[in-house]
């Protein structure tokens, strides 16, 4: 059984796509088989994972626009993690499913035809147009990494008020998982009473442990590997690790019947 798990802020620069390549590379290391899907025409995910996005000739835009086998697209990589690559066509996905009947589920009937996985991470792109809204619906729950700033929590609303309108119209059984605290430094009092504020505000779960801040996120992407396997017993490398034992965990209490 399959759990498909949205990353998704609306805000960037707040530690997404590294959640995604770092988070997958976790449930990799273990023993899931893990699908990552880079739907940000940035493709930041894809580079981050060693692929260059000008080489490509397919990628998740048409699968999703030109209906392509999602098989003849998917590449292995060498974080153990086979992922959905995406390249700057992806940008015109979003005027292309505008016009199209049933957008909101093009990627919901995309992964109905990929069962191989435990895992599908879906890297969302910052913002709630169309490839955000197919994600959540695709989704059975919805993870919000957040910098722990005044200013990166204030978009937090608008996300669960799209989520919201996703479970009332096409997928009433979406979950938000929590909000994963990232870029987070301990030592400040502003960072902590940030943590605090969010779960009191938006009666989010809070996912422990917080995700440390660190250079040695910015090394790994140049490296075309997650932090997993650049720095392996770094805090970062070993927050990530414990967050995808939570995440693991949750999954399992959720396939009980």
């Amino acid at each position: 059984m399959t759990t498909t798990l949205a990353i998704a802020n609306q805000k960037g620069g707040v530690a997404k796509t590294t959640s995604v390549a770092s988070l997958g590379a976790a449930l990799a290391e273990l023993g899931h088989r893990v699908l990552l899907v880079d739907l940000d025409p940035q493709a930041c995910l894809t580079f981050s994972l060693g692929i260059d996005p000008e080489d490509l000739e397919l990628s998740v835009h048409h699968v999703l626009t030109k209906r392509t086998d999602p098989a003849e697209v998917i590449l292995h990589t060498e974080d153990g993690v086979d992922l959905l690559p995406a390249t700057i066509e992806l940008a015109r996905a979003e005027a292309d499913l505008l016009t199209r009947t049933g957008r909101e589920h093009v990627l919901s009937a995309v992964l109905e035809d990929v069962d191989d996985y435990d895992w599908v991470l879906l890297d969302c792109p910052p913002s709630l147009g169309v490839l955000t809204v197919a994600a959540l619906t695709a989704a059975d729950g919805v993870l919000v990494p957040l910098q722990c700033e005044t200013l990166s929590h204030r978009g937090v609303g608008q996300l669960l008020d799209t989520v919201h309108d996703v479970r009332r119209f096409t997928n009433k059984d979406l979950e938000v998982w929590g909000v994963l605290p990232t870029l987070y430094d301990g030592r400040t009092t502003h960072a902590r009473t940030v943590l605090e504020t969010i779960s009191e505000t938006y009666g989010l779960d809070v996912i422990e442990p917080p995700i440390p801040k660190t250079i040695k996120f910015a090394e790994a992407p140049a490296a075309g590997r997650s932090i997993l396997a650049t720095s392996r017993s770094s805090k970062g490398a070993q927050a990530y690790r414990e967050v995808a034992v939570h995440l693991a965990e949750r999954a399992a209490r959720s396939r009980r019947p």
